[in-house]
């Protein structure tokens, strides 16, 4: 009965989940996820969910029941990643494991100073940092 007062609440009210979700993000710790795009993915044995900020090119996937951050991701490959025909195949061929720490590991981008981060507390490529 509580769950059905609570969703006529917040359907009444605009809020959505990613709205008010903050999640514990591996290597990177809590993220609000207000300004980010969430897809639930549902024909994936092991992605549960992908999320992306575009404004910051930022991109979180869930496997399993953690998350893993990605910077640089452009919007086309976030697409590209929802798009293809095994989204764990794209995903570690082309994101996780397309270099020697991969191409979009945030721990090789400048992930650990402070004064990198965007404003919605994800990390910003090195050329944008102030």
């Amino acid at each position: 009965m509580l769950r059905l007062l609570f969703a006529l609440i917040t359907s009444f009210s605009g809020a959505t989940w990613a709205d008010e979700e903050t999640i514990d993000v591996k290597y990177y710790g809590k993220l609000d996820l207000a300004p980010f795009a969430c897809t639930e993915v549902t024909r994936s044995s092991i992605i549960n969910r992908a999320c992306y900020d575009k404004a910051n090119q930022f991109m979180v996937v869930q496997l399993k029941t953690v998350y893993y951050p990605y910077c640089e991701i452009t919007a086309a490959t976030y697409q590209t990643f929802l798009d293809a025909p095994s989204m764990g195949q794209y995903y570690n061929a082309s994101i996780k494991n397309a270099g020697p720490d991969g191409p979009f590991d945030c721990r090789t981008i400048a992930f650990r100073n402070t004064e990198t981060r965007g404003a919605s507390g994800a990390p910003r490529s090195p050329q944008t940092s102030p």
